[in-house]
């Protein structure tokens, strides 16, 4: 549901199909840690904005949370651990904010790209779409 809603909202708006896909991307990598790791509830909550040329998401969970940051991928062997990473790649900025035994919280910001840029589209004031 994140995906479809994020991904509609973006693409009405003229963002490219590229940084839609990278959003995206993103958010995947960040649910999937969250119901991963976000307790036993597997329970999660998505928060998106969408104004001043940008994307920002928030990925909340319940869990013990986050301990460490991977420097680099896991081997090729390797079933998991790469989540963190792959949205490194795709966003401008990740951050965490970590209460251990109480959660994490992930942000990702990426300055948006128009398929047709114009001054209204990219100053507009931010939006939020919807918290699920």
């Amino acid at each position: 549901m994140v995906r479809r809603v994020l991904g509609d909202a973006l693409r009405s708006l003229g963002v490219t199909e590229t940084c839609v896909a990278d959003i995206l991307l993103a958010a995947s990598e960040a649910c999937g840690n969250a119901v991963r790791h976000g307790g036993p509830a597997n329970r999660y909550e998505v928060g998106a904005a969408i104004g001043n040329g940008r994307c920002e998401l928030r990925v909340m969970d319940g869990g013990l949370g986050l301990t460490t940051i991977p420097q680099h991928y896991p081997p090729p062997d390797m079933e998991h651990g790469r989540g963190i990473l792959i949205m490194q790649s795709v966003v401008d900025e990740i951050t965490f904010d970590v209460t251990p035994g109480r959660g994490t919280t992930v942000h990702l910001k990426k300055t948006l790209t128009w398929d047709d840029p114009t001054p209204t589209t990219q100053t507009e004031t931010p939006k939020v779409l919807a918290t699920v």
